[in-house]
């Protein structure tokens, strides 16, 4: 049989290792600076662009698409290139992908602080780069799909299975979560509007981390434990199972993160039947992951890349038992909305994650450099320290949210509730915010250890060139099966018909739940007392986005006494139809603002917003002060954003569109002459003017400011319903 040479592309699989490590220590340098804000809230006072709800999301991104996606791509080009026995089908798509997606990322560390977002939890990117995703993820299919139609394999191995799913399922998630109308270069707004954005976003969401944390690592399991280990896969059925039935039951699960909301009620029990039938496809992977060692437990012993791989698998089986469970309502009760969940994703992202792409790091580069890692002994104190900072930064958050489920919810025996100011639960939590850091930090140490141990091992080893290989080229054969094939051999050799059945049972579950909650109406009752927002409250709303108050607040009542007690009347789906997007958010750092309009008067928000703390001691509430500054309230795109409403379906009339501007002024003036109440708001106000005028500079009114929009949002929120007072 004549054998084909050709080369291994080992260049491109470096490029993507090193990204990998550079964006894995920004990622977790900026989560860390996060960890230490819960203990200092103002240590980056008056700092706009490094406030903790424009952090927030920037460390979410550098760790999903950056790290991990980096890391994805490294193991899949690596390791599909040897599965099909083919270098990659272009060069040059190769190369786009790692530069487009390098640039994508960028794109977010600079748009993200800036204030650019969405609020969609990992889907804040704006439109332009939204596009630019897509695009680049279309380069990632067509390159893999041709090296596929190109490969000198017959079969495909199951890890090529999970890649395909990967690609198929990311592809649909990011287009459809993705719909939005451009107001300008940089501001848009969701297609879809509160129940059925929650319900859009959250299929999403959930199916962000099964298809882009979960399945592509799935299949780099597949392929780099075998490996390290010297040993076959465990169980080829079992993959087949744990592969058709994960990719198909997932899709179901998104539901779950709404339970108890707005969501009508059909939608969360398939949620929850789903995630429940979830455990069952995630542990059968996990048992074939642990079960390939049989037989080289001793290796597990002195060889780091194994332990690595171990905790990451078995750090995959926690979080995939933990996940179901937290979708029982009884328990999802006690832990939405606390530092369980914080401790729950974590223990994913750190050791699943984060664990198998260090795994994979030193597998590969003293490989690829022809030369022994550099020091066997760092590794290994990567790999304690690393999870000694797991366990610290997981068990106090678990503490965390026991704590706050059980404080939120305590009453006196005459009814009221026990603490019945939100501080006093934060305060109880602060020793646990101290661990977590310390755990992130013992975490990030053996990261930049890992970074010295790579540098020192590639300057030891030669430079990373292509690898020449040869195999047969493949023979066509009849395209029907061949006499005692079975169906999944036969689909194996077909990756056309295997993608095809693939996207069909990704695209059942959510078929099932979006459409009739788009398309009958019945699912979203319409309240007759809920109006639109005036133009300043748009504004002022946008700016709650910008600054990424979503990411501490949720703006929903669950049916529970302590929480209508608490916040006021649980949430309707009628009350949301003119939110594009929904807000309903996902942690309670501070308490629920569903209910808060009304609650407090214009002078303590104006306070609140510029030093929280003289307001309520113990708060870790960040202050705004650059929304106070001598600066007027960009308000251009007013009535072309009120346009863009009309057309997503919220009865603006014309004169309101027309008048938009005229409108805002007085409702700000309105604001204005109520903080004129204080008379420490009069003194200083006064004192400003005089400031300026010294100067010689132009002295900004207050009710131009963006201060005063923030506060006709926050004065609006829950007033279109009756409030117990």
């Amino acid at each position: 049989m004549e054998m084909q040479q050709f080369y291994y592309d080992n260049k491109i699989v470096k490029k993507f290792l090193y990204a990998t490590i550079v964006f894995g220590v920004v990622g977790m340098l900026v989560g860390l600076i996060l960890a230490f804000m819960f203990l200092f809230p103002n240590v980056t006072d008056g700092i706009s662009w490094l406030s903790f709800g424009r952090l927030r999301p920037l460390h979410t991104n550098a760790v999903i698409f950056a790290f991990v996606g980096n890391a994805m791509f490294a193991g899949v080009y690596y390791s599909m290139q040897r599965l099909l026995k083919a270098r990659m089908f272009s060069d040059f798509l190769s190369n786009l992908n790692f530069w487009g997606w390098q640039l994508i990322i960028v794109a977010a560390a600079v748009s993200l602080p800036l204030g650019f977002s969405t609020s969609k939890e990992y889907a804040e990117l704006e439109w332009p780069i939204d596009i630019a995703i897509a695009l680049i993820w279309v380069v990632f299919g067509i390159n893999m799909i041709g090296t596929i139609l190109k490969r000198r394999e017959r079969h495909l191995y199951v890890a090529i299975w999970f890649y395909l799913a990967t690609f198929v399922t990311v592809a649909v998630l990011h287009i459809f979560n993705s719909l939005e109308l451009p107001i300008s270069g940089m501001k848009s707004y969701s297609v879809y509007a509160g129940v059925q954005d929650a319900l859009v976003q959250w299929w999403y969401g959930h199916n962000a981390v099964a298809f882009f944390l979960t399945t592509p690592f799935l299949g780099l399991m597949y392929y780099f434990v075998p490996k390290a280990a010297n040993r076959p896969v465990y169980s080829y059925r079992l993959s087949i199972v744990h592969f058709w039935s994960l990719i198909f039951i997932y899709i179901w699960a998104g539901p779950h993160h709404l339970l108890y909301s707005a969501l009508p009620t059909w939608a969360q029990n398939l949620g929850v039947v789903f995630s429940v039938m979830l455990i069952a496809p995630s542990w059968g992977g996990m048992i074939n992951g642990l079960l390939t060692l049989r037989g080289v437990w001793d290796k597990v012993r002195v060889e780091p890349v194994l332990k690595f791989f171990v905790v990451a698998i078995t750090g995959y089986g926690m979080a995939t038992f933990e996940g179901p469970m937290l979708s029982l309502k009884n328990v999802n009760a006690i832990a939405h909305y606390t530092d369980w969940i914080i401790a729950h994703v974590h223990v994913g992202a750190l050791a699943w994650n984060g664990f198998m792409a260090f795994g994979m790091i030193y597998w590969l580069i003293p490989r690829m450099t022809k030369t022994p890692l550099y020091s066997t002994k760092l590794a290994n104190f990567h790999f304690w320290i690393g999870t000694l900072g797991i366990i610290l930064y997981a068990l106090p958050m678990y503490v965390a949210g026991f704590t706050q489920a059980s404080m939120w919810k305590q009453f006196n025996p005459d009814g009221t509730l026990t603490y019945g100011n939100f501080l006093e639960t934060v305060t109880q939590i602060m020793p646990m915010y101290l661990m977590r850091a310390v755990g992130g930090t013992m975490y990030l140490v053996g990261m930049l250890v890992l970074v010295y141990n790579i540098i020192q091992t590639v300057r030891a080893g030669q430079s990373i060139e292509d690898e020449l290989a040869e195999a047969p080229e493949l023979k066509q054969i009849s395209s029907g099966r061949l006499k005692g094939e079975k169906f999944h051999p036969w689909l194996e050799r077909k990756p056309i018909q295997l993608t095809i059945l693939a996207t069909v049972a990704i695209l059942i579950g959510g078929i099932i739940q979006i459409v009739p909650t788009i398309m009958v109406k019945s699912n979203i009752p319409t309240i007759t007392s809920v109006k639109p927002y005036t133009p300043l409250e748009l504004e002022g709303r946008d700016l709650y986005i910008r600054e990424g108050c979503v990411g501490c607040h949720s703006q929903s009542v669950r049916p529970f006494r302590s929480e209508v007690e608490r916040y006021g009347p649980q949430s309707k789906a009628g009350e949301f139809v003119y939110d594009h997007p929904f807000l309903w958010g996902s942690k309670r750092t501070g308490p629920d603002l569903l209910r808060v309009g009304g609650k407090y008067n214009d002078n303590w928000h104006f306070n609140h917003f510029w030093n929280p703390q003289s307001i309520s001691a113990g708060s870790i509430m960040p202050g705004y002060k650059w929304l106070f500054d001598n600066e007027a309230m960009d308000i251009s795109m007013t009535q072309k954003k009120m346009e863009a409403m009309v057309t997503l379906g919220v009865p603006y009339t014309p004169a309101q569109v027309a008048n938009a501007q005229k409108d805002l002024r007085a409702q700000a003036i309105t604001i204005e002459e109520s903080l004129k109440n204080d008379p420490d708001f009069v003194k200083s106000y006064d004192e400003s003017k005089k400031k300026a005028a010294a100067k010689g500079e132009k002295f900004v009114p207050m009710n131009e400011r963006e201060i005063v929009a923030l506060i006709a949002y926050m004065q609006r929120l829950g007033t279109d319903i009756k409030v117990k007072k």
